[in-house]
């Protein structure tokens, strides 16, 4: 429920900062979501370490998101994509940096880790690696 939330916080979010973006005339920003879940949600009882019966409920995590912005007047450049199916994510971000390099980093997480990828539009591309 707390991911619900959190979530929707975000969209929230980007939705006003696309309306503050485009205010200006000066940027570009986009968006796009689909999710969270797919599938009926069921309940889920434990009980806490006080002896208290608490409950949720818990679905099958899907979604995919994007969003973007290039704003020509400040310089700002960046962007992140994710799609989540169960517990297997990937996606990218990329942001321009102040000295004009663009980074773009890939990167899949599941149940062997997270690995990432690091490209730089100047060179020095690295392998972020595995990490539990």
């Amino acid at each position: 429920m707390a991911f619900k939330i959190s979530l929707t916080a975000i969209l929230l979010l980007l939705v006003l900062f696309h309306e503050k973006a485009d205010a200006g005339g000066h940027a570009h920003s986009f968006q796009h979501f689909h999710g969270p879940v797919i599938g009926d949600a069921r309940e889920v009882t434990w009980k806490d370490k006080h002896g208290h019966h608490d409950h949720d409920y818990v679905a099958h995590p899907h979604y995919e998101f994007s969003y973007g912005v290039e704003d020509h007047h400040t310089g700002d450049y960046h962007g992140q994509k994710e799609h989540r199916d169960g517990k297997e994510v990937v996606g990218e971000y990329t942001i321009k940096e102040p000295g004009g390099n663009i980074r773009t980093v890939k990167y899949h997480a599941g149940k062997d880790g997270f690995f990432a990828h690091v490209l730089n539009s100047n060179g020095n591309d690295h392998d972020v690696g595995h990490h539990h």
